[in-house]
C-alpha cells in the first residue's frame, strides 16, 4: 500500500497548494528512501535524459513560442474589433464573436492565458457597455479562451501523445471534429439564450461611418493572415509533409512573419516572447521531471499493479472503467492542473485501458476534452483567476462562476456525445 499512500500524499499536499513539481519530486524522495533506500534513484539521470531528448516535447516550446509572439502582435485586438463590427448588429452578436475569435486564438496561439486575458482586457468591456449580461459576458469570455486545449494545435494533445505513444498528427485530426462540435454548440447556446432572453445580450446599434462592405473587408483582412498559418501549420501534419514537431518550427517562424505583416516586430519583442516561453517550458518540464520520479516510485512499491487489477474488476468493464476514468479526470480537474494529470494519472489508466481493448486515440480524445474543463471548474480553473484579473471592480467572481455553468455543461454534453456516439466523431471505442 505504499504506493496508493503516496498518491494520497501527493493530492493533499497539491490541495493546500505546495508547488506541483517539488510535491512530487519530495513525496517520491520520501517513500522512494524508505522503500528501498537511494540506490533506487541511480536511473533517474537516464530518465531524465530520455525526456530531454525526446523529439516529440520539442513541439511544446515551439508552439508556446508561436503562441507568445502571436500574443503580443495584437492579434485578438484586431479579430475582436473586426469580428465585433460585423455580428454586432445580431442579439448576442458580441458573444459570438467572441467565441470565433477565441476559435480562431486557439488554433493560431494554443496559450488559454493570453486569449482570455486579450479578450477580458478587449471584449468584456465592449460587451458590458453595451447591457450584456456580466455572468453571459464572462462565461463567454473564459470558455472561448479555453478552445486551445481541444482545438490543434493543442499543448494538451501533444502530452497526451508522448504519454500515450500515439502520433500527435492523428491525435491533432481526431480533435478537429469535437472541436469544430464544441464550438458550434456554445454558438446554439448563445443563440438560444438571446431568442428567449434578448435584454441578456442586446444588439449594437448600426454605425453609419462603416459601410457593411467595409465592415466585412476589414474582417477578411484580419482574419486571413491567421488563417493562413492554421492552414500551414495543420495542412503540413494532416498531409504528411511535416512532423508535428517541424510544423511547430514552420509555426514559429510564421508568427514572426505575422508581426512583421502587423508591424509589432522588434527583436526586444522576440526577446520577451523567448523567455515567457522558456518560463512556460520549465514548468511543463519541472513538473514532468517530478512526475517521472514520482511514476517511478510508483511503479516500483507494486502501485500500478494494485490500480490495475482493482479498475480490472469494476462493473460494467470497458463502460465502468471509462466511466469512472472520467469521474476521476473530472474531480481531480476541480483541484489540480491538466499536467498533473497528464503526467500521473494518465499512465496508470493506460494500461487498464489499453488491457480492455479500449481504442487509445478514442481514449485521449476523451481525456483531452475532460481536461479542457479542468479550465472553467472552480475552485482553481485558470480561465476564471485570468479573467478575473483584468475584469472591471464590479464583475464579481460570483458573476463568473455562475457564467461558466452553462459552458461547463455544454463541454460534458460533447464528451457524453464523444463517450456513447463515437462514430459521429470519426472514432470507434474498441480498436
Amino acid at each position: 500500500m505504499i504506493g496508493m499512500t503516496m498518491f494520497g500524499v501527493a493530492l493533499v499536499m497539491l490541495m493546500f497548494g505546495f508547488p506541483v513539481a517539488f510535491t512530487f519530486g519530495g513525496v517520491a524522495l520520501f517513500f522512494g528512501i524508505y522503500a528501498e533506500g537511494m540506490d533506487l534513484f541511480a536511473f533517474m539521470p537516464f530518465r531524465i535524459m530520455s525526456v530531454m531528448q525526446n523529439t516529440v516535447l520539442m513541439a511544446v516550446p515551439l508552439f508556446i513560442f508561436m503562441g507568445v509572439v502571436l500574443q503580443r502582435t495584437r492579434l485578438a485586438e484586431q479579430l475582436l474589433t473586426s469580428m465585433g463590427r460585423l455580428f454586432g448588429g445580431l442579439p448576442g452578436g458580441l458573444a459570438i464573436s467572441t467565441i470565433l475569435v477565441g476559435a480562431l486564438l486557439a488554433a493560431s496561439t494554443g496559450v488559454v492565458g493570453a486569449s482570455v486575458v486579450a479578450m477580458g482586457l478587449i471584449s468584456l468591456p465592449v460587451m458590458l457597455a453595451h447591457k450584456y449580461d456580466k455572468r453571459l459576458a464572462t462565461g463567454t469570455i473564459c470558455a472561448s479562451g479555453t478552445l486551445g486545449q481541444i482545438v490543434p494545435p493543442s499543448i494538451i494533445l501533444i502530452i497526451l501523445g508522448d504519454v500515450l505513444g500515439l502520433p500527435v498528427g492523428d491525435l491533432f485530426k481526431a480533435a478537429v471534429m469535437p472541436g469544430v462540435v464544441l464550438i458550434g454548440l456554445y454558438i446554439l447556446y448563445i443563440l438560444i439564450l438571446t431568442r428567449f432572453k434578448p435584454e441578456t445580450a442586446p444588439a449594437m446599434p448600426a454605425d453609419d461611418s462603416i459601410s457593411r462592405g467595409k465592415e466585412i473587408r476589414d474582417a477578411l483582412l484580419a482574419i486571413i493572415p491567421p488563417l493562413a498559418l492554421i492552414v500551414v501549420v495543420l495542412g503540413s501534419i494532416f498531409t504528411g509533409i511535416a512532423t508535428p514537431t517541424e510544423s511547430s518550427a514552420l509555426g514559429g517562424v510564421g508568427a514572426v512573419v505575422l508581426a512583421l505583416i502587423y508591424r509589432q516586430f522588434s527583436f526586444k519583442m522576440v526577446w520577451g516572447a523567448a523567455k515567457d516561453t522558456v518560463s512556460v517550458t520549465a514548468m511543463v518540464f519541472a513538473i514532468l521531471i517530478g512526475a517521472t520520479a514520482f511514476s517511478m516510485v510508483f511503479s516500483y512499491t507494486g502501485g500500478d499493479y494494485l490500480l490495475e487489477e482493482w479498475l480490472m474488476m469494476l462493473p460494467g468493464e470497458q463502460w465502468g472503467f471509462i466511466i469512472l476514468a472520467m469521474l476521476v479526470i473530472l474531480i481531480l480537474g476541480f483541484f489540480i492542473d491538466f499536467v498533473e494529470i497528464s503526467f500521473i494519472i494518465v499512465p496508470i489508466l493506460a494500461p487498464v485501458a489499453e488491457a480492455m481493448g479500449i481504442n487509445m486515440l478514442w481514449f485521449a480524445i476523451l481525456i483531452a476534452m475532460n481536461l479542457q474543463t479542468s479550465f472553467l471548474t472552480p475552485p482553481f480553473g485558470f480561465s476564471l483567476f485570468y479573467l478575473k484579473g483584468v475584469a472591471p471592480p464590479d464583475v464579481r467572481t460570483t458573476d463568473i462562476y455562475k457564467g461558466i455553468l452553462p459552458f461547463i455543461l455544454i463541454q460534458i454534453l460533447v464528451l457524453a456525445l464523444i463517450v456513447i456516439f463515437p462514430e459521429w466523431f470519426g472514432m470507434s471505442a474498441t480498436y
